[in-house]
């Protein structure tokens, strides 16, 4: 028995020999590359946000550089006591693939966003068609963005049905230009018809001189002859100024002795004998 406890205590001396400085070694990484880790956070987030990056990445961007930062000190830590980090990394790895499949719309959605924010087609109020909705921007998300609609109702769409389609952006430019179709008859005076439209669009305030207001024939309809009437106002102005001037148009051309005809069709009735 005395022996066993020599061999024992033998072994045990050795492995602390062998062993204690690995640990040591191997906490001291840990702990120092633990604090590196927060510096390196702090020093991201000033970065950051000296940056033109958008305020709602920069905790997720630092989230991220801190972790990898401690994935990093960890598998040192690992090498200092001498465990194989080829097979831990490989681990982590095949998980990172794993969650990454799980996942794959919601990382999907999650690129899409930081291309939005990064660079910017639309910002926050500006009205936008995208994803096939249509509405007012409330909301700029990591995941998804929140449209609101003129008749109030809230839209979410995901982040990756918006940067991979066409986007359009009615608010981007400061001017819109407003296309109206007026028809009149085929009886009536073409060239009184267009001084009408010009004179009505030109006495609105809203209307702009530059681009300049355009009255053209554009159509020989089925029932009408179709003026195109194309003014530009600012893009504030552009429903106003719209709802006003078909109004104005209808009435100022029936005034002056034009008609707005119906839609109509001739039928031939032909009396074939017995």
């Amino acid at each position: 028995m005395q022996l066993d406890i020599e061999a024992f205590n033998s072994f045990l001396t050795e492995a602390v020999a062998l062993w204690a400085p690995k640990v040591v070694g191997s906490l001291a990484v840990l702990l120092f590359g633990w604090i590196v880790a927060g510096r390196i956070r702090s020093i991201a987030r000033r970065v950051l946000k000296a940056s033109p990056i958008d305020d709602i990445l920069i905790p997720f961007l630092a989230g991220v550089i801190h972790v990898l930062t401690v994935v990093v000190v960890v598998v040192t830590a690992m090498g200092v006591i001498g465990i194989s980090t080829a097979s831990f990394v490989a681990v982590l790895g095949a998980a990172g693939l794993a969650i990454a499949l799980a996942f794959q719309g919601t990382f999907s959605n999650f690129a899409a966003g930081i291309m939005l924010l990064t660079f910017r087609p639309f910002d926050v109020g500006d009205y936008v068609e995208v994803g096939g909705s249509a509405g007012t921007v409330r909301e700029v998300g990591i995941f998804s963005c929140l449209l609101n609609t003129p008749d109030n109702v809230e839209i979410r769409v995901p982040n990756d049905q918006i940067f991979g389609a066409t986007i359009k952006n009615y608010s981007a430019n400061d001017t819109r230009r407003i296309d109206l179709v007026m028809g009149v008859g085929y009886e009536d005076d073409l060239g009184t018809a267009a001084r009408v439209c010009m004179d009505t669009i030109s006495a609105d305030p809203r209307v702009l001189a530059d681009p300049a207001p355009l009255v053209a024939v554009s159509e020989l309809g089925d029932s009408s002859v179709n003026l195109v009437v194309r003014p530009w106002v600012k893009k504030e102005d552009y429903w106003s100024c719209r709802f006003d001037l078909t109004r104005a148009l209808k009435e100022n051309i029936e005034a002056a002795g034009c008609s707005i005809p119906y839609p109509q069709r001739d039928v031939h009735m032909h009396q074939v004998s017995a």
